[in-house]
C-alpha cells in the first residue's frame, strides 16, 4: 500500500514525536553501550546490524515501541468486505478518553479528585446491578469561575463508586494579567466557591435533584504539601434540606505546588471576615425590605393579599433576595435571537417542586441555576428566571413578574418594555409572547377596548436584577395596569443601592455566579432516526395485536419533513413558511380516489414509548394508527431540534393514505 508524500511525511512526524515521547534513543544508547561492553571487549570483533537488532529485541524496546504505536484497520477497507448498507448518519458514541491534560505552567489549578461516596442510605436495600443491566444512575456536576464539569454517570449505591478528577483554573478570565502565576495570598481572596449538584437519573430517563453543594476549597491553601482530603457531607433539597443524603470523599490538590503555604489562623479569619461582612449586609438588607413594606402597606390595605415577593428559598431552603436570581446571561453563539432563547427555555421540562404528603399547596424552591440547568427541569419560576437573564443579556429591559393566572393560581412569567412603551409578556413555559394594551376602566361604554389573549390575572411586583418594584395601583388585575415603571404612584420602587448590596456584582459571597450555558451533546439526526424506528416498531405492534398488517411507504414519511420543520421555526420566530410548497407534494403523493390524514405532535422528551402512549390517547392519531381500508400505507416522520443543554424538541408526524371505499 503506497502513501501520498504528504501523508507518508506526516506519518513519518508522528512516529518521531512518539520516539522522543518514549525516549527511545536514550533506551538505545543504553542497551548498545551495554552490549559492545560484553560482546567487543574479548576479542574486539565487528557487530553486524542483526546483532544489534537482537540486542534491541532482547531488551524488550522493540515490543514497547509497538504496543505505543497502535495501528487502527483501515474502516473502509471493512465496509468493503461486509454486505453494502444504505447510507445513514454515523456519529462516534463514546468519544476517547482523554488521559491527559496540557497544564499551562504559568497558571495555577485546583484538581479536585472525588473518590468515592458513603451513606447514601436511601439506596441501602438496592441490589447491586447485573452486567448490562440499566439501573439508576448518580451524577455529579460542578460549576468553578466560569467552568463546568460532570461526571461520569454511576449506578446508584449505598456507596457509589465516584471516581473522577477535574482540573480547576483558579484565576480563568480574573485578575487581568494571565501570564503572572498568582501566590496563595491572592488566591485566598477569590471567594467563589466550587458548586457541586448532585443529579439522579432513573430507569426511564427522569433526573431528579438530590443535593446541591458549595464547596469551600480554599483550606486547601494551608494544607501541608497543597493536598487536603475532605469529607463532604450532602444536604437534600427543599423539605429535606436538614437531612444528610450521603457523603463525597474529595481530595483538593494545587497545581503547581506552592512554594508558600498559608497558616490555618489566616484563612480561618478570612472566612470569619467574609462571613460577618456578608451576614451584615443580608441584616441591613433585611431591616431596609421591612421598612419598605410597612410603607407598602401603608398606602392601600389590601396590599398585604397581592403578591410581593422579595425573598424567595432556593433548593438549599436558605432565604435569598429575589434580584439575585436573575442577572444579564449571555449565550455566546449558542443562542443567536431573544425569541430562539424564548424556545429554548420552554423545551426544558416544566415540574413543579415536589411536596410530601397531601393538602395540595404549593412547596416552594427557585433553585440555582446550575440546578436547574443540570436536572433539565424546573418550575415555572426558574425558566422566567433563566429568560429574563437571557433577555438581559441580548440587551432588552427585561423584568420578572410576580402574580395569578386563572383561578388565582400563582405564576411567573417575563416581561420586556420597548423604548416607544411597548410592553410585551413572554410565558416561560411555552415561548408565547403577547403585547400588553391597557384598559381605561373610565372609558364610557362605547368605547370599544383591547381584548387581552395572555392567560395572567393579576400582578403583585416586578423585579430584575437591578430593580423591584412594587405595584400600588388602585387594582393589581393585569388588564388594567399601566406599565409606566418610573411613575412611583403607580409602581414602588425599591432602592437600588439596596439590591446592589445583595446581588452580583456588589453581592455577597452567598449568592452563586452563574455557569456558561452549554453546546448540546445530542446530535438531531442519529436522535431522529432512532426514535423514528422504534415508533415504525411501536406502530407495527400495535395493528399486529388488532390483526392488521402494516405497510410502510418510506416517500411519503420523508415528505413530511418540511411541515415539522416548519412548526419549529413557526414556535421559535412566529413566521409560517412553506405551507403551499408541503401542501403540494402532498397532493402529488396521493393518488386519487385516496384520502390523507396527518396527525402532529410535539414533545421535549426522546422516550418513544412514553410518546407513542401519549400519542394513542388521542382519537385522531389513534385513528391514523389504527386506520382500515383498502391499500393502506403509514407513514411516521421524527425531527429532533437540539438546543443549549441537551435540550430539545421532539416533534412526530403520522400519517396514512388510503382508497376511500364507500
Amino acid at each position: 500500500m503506497s502513501l501520498p508524500p504528504e501523508k507518508a511525511s506526516e506519518l513519518k512526524q508522528i512516529i518521531h514525536q512518539q520516539l522522543l515521547k518514549m525516549d527511545v534513543h536514550g533506551r538505545i544508547r543504553e542497551v548498545l553501550a551495554e552490549t559492545i561492553r560484553e560482546e567487543l571487549a574479548p576479542e574486539h570483533q565487528q557487530l553486524s546490524t542483526e546483532d544489534l537488532r537482537k540486542a534491541l529485541r532482547q531488551g524488550g524496546i522493540i515490543d514497547d515501541v509497538m504496543k505505543e504505536l497502535k495501528f487502527v484497520t483501515d474502516v473502509n477497507e471493512k465496509e468493503r468486505t461486509s454486505a453494502p448498507k444504505p447510507s445513514m448518519h454515523f456519529v462516534d458514541r463514546e468519544p476517547p478518553v482523554l488521559k491527559k491534560t496540557n497544564i499551562d505552567p504559568t497558571r495555577r489549578y485546583l484538581y479536585l479528585q472525588v473518590l468515592g461516596g458513603k451513606a447514601f442510605l436511601e439506596h441501602l436495600q438496592e441490589p447491586e446491578p447485573l452486567p448490562g443491566q440499566i439501573c439508576s444512575t448518580f451524577t455529579l456536576c460542578l460549576h468553578f469561575r466560569n467552568q463546568r464539569f460532570r461526571s461520569k454517570p454511576v449506578p446508584c449505591a449505598c456507596e457509589p463508586d465516584f471516581h473522577d478528577g477535574f482540573l480547576l483554573e483558579v484565576h480563568k478570565d480574573s485578575l487581568g494579567d494571565g501570564s503572572k502565576m498568582v501566590d496563595a495570598t491572592t488566591m485566598l481572596s477569590i471567594c467563589d466557591p466550587v458548586h457541586m449538584v448532585l443529579i439522579r437519573t432513573d430507569t426511564f430517563g427522569e433526573t431528579t435533584l438530590v443535593a446541591s453543594y458549595f464547596l469551600e476549597w480554599r483550606s486547601v491553601l494551608a494544607a501541608e504539601n497543597g493536598i487536603t482530603n475532605i469529607a463532604v457531607e450532602l444536604l437534600g433539597v427543599g423539605t429535606e434540606s436538614n437531612v444528610s443524603v450521603g457523603v463525597l470523599n474529595i481530595r483538593l490538590e494545587m497545581y503547581p505546588q506552592l512554594s508558600k503555604t498559608l497558616s490555618s489562623e489566616i484563612t480561618s479569619t478570612q472566612f470569619t471576615l467574609e462571613r460577618q461582612k456578608t451576614a451584615e449586609k443580608e441584616r441591613l438588607f433585611l431591616v431596609y425590605a421591612k421598612q419598605w413594606w410597612r410603607e407598602y402597606l401603608q398606602i392601600r390595605p389590601t396590599h398585604n393579599v397581592r403578591l410581593v415577593k422579595i425573598f424567595a428559598q432556593d433548593e438549599n431552603g436558605v432565604n435569598r433576595p429575589v434580584c439575585s436570581f436573575v442577572r444579564p446571561l449571555r449565550a455566546g453563539r449558542l443562542l443567536d435571537t431573544p425569541r430562539q432563547a424564548a424556545r429554548f427555555v420552554s423545551v426544558l421540562g416544566y415540574e413543579r417542586a415536589p411536596v410530601i404528603g397531601g393538602g395540595g399547596g404549593k412547596q416552594e424552591q427557585w433553585c440555582t441555576l446550575l440546578a436547574f440547568l443540570c436536572r433539565n427541569k424546573g418550575d415555572c419560576e426558574d425558566h422566567s428566571n433563566l429568560l429574563c437573564s437571557l433577555l438581559l443579556g441580548f440587551g432588552l429591559e427585561a423584568f420578572v413578574c410576580v402574580g395569578t393566572k386563572a383561578k388565582g393560581v400563582p405564576h411567573t412569567w417575563v416581561m420586556t418594555c420597548g423604548t416607544d412603551g411597548t410592553i410585551t409578556f413572554w410565558e416561560s413555559l411555552t415561548g408565547h409572547r403577547y403585547i400588553h394594551r391597557p384598559i381605561n376602566p373610565d372609558d364610557p361604554p362605547i368605547v370599544e377596548q383591547p381584548k387581552p389573549l395572555y392567560p395572567y390575572r393579576t400582578i403583585g411586583c416586578v423585579f430584575n436584577h437591578q430593580k423591584f418594584f412594587g405595584n400600588c395601583q388602585p387594582s393589581d388585575a393585569v388588564d388594567l395596569c399601566v406599565f409606566d415603571l418610573h411613575d412611583e404612584s403607580k409602581w414602588k420602587p425599591m432602592s437600588g443601592e439596596a439590591i446592589k448590596s445583595v446581588c452580583p456584582p456588589g453581592a455577597t459571597s452567598s449568592v452563586p455566579p452563574f455557569p456558561p450555558l452549554c453546546a448540546s451533546a445530542i446530535d438531531a439526526a442519529v436522535t431522529s432516526n432512532e426514535i423514528e424506528l422504534q415508533l415504525r416498531i411501536l406502530v407495527s405492534e400495535h395493528r399486529k395485536d388488532l390483526s392488521l398488517s402494516t405497510v410502510w411507504d418510506d416517500q411519503l414519511s420523508y415528505v413530511l419533513s418540511p411541515a415539522l420543520a416548519a412548526y419549529e421555526l413557526e414556535r421559535t420566530t412566529g413566521v409560517s413558511a412553506g405551507n403551499e410548497e408541503f401542501q403540494d407534494a402532498i397532493r402529488r403523493a396521493v393518488p386519487d380516489g385516496h384520502t390523507f390524514k396527518g396527525f402532529p405532535i410535539h414533545f421535549v422528551h426522546r422516550n418513544a414509548r412514553r410518546a407513542f402512549a401519549t400519542c394513542l390517547r388521542s382519537p385522531f392519531c389513534e385513528e391514523i394508527i389504527c386506520c382500515r381500508g383498502d391499500q393502506v400505507r403509514l407513514a411516521v416522520r421524527v425531527r429532533v431540534f437540539t438546543y443549549p443543554e441537551s435540550a430539545c424538541a421532539v416533534w412526530i408526524m403520522f400519517a396514512c393514505k388510503y382508497r376511500s371505499v364507500l
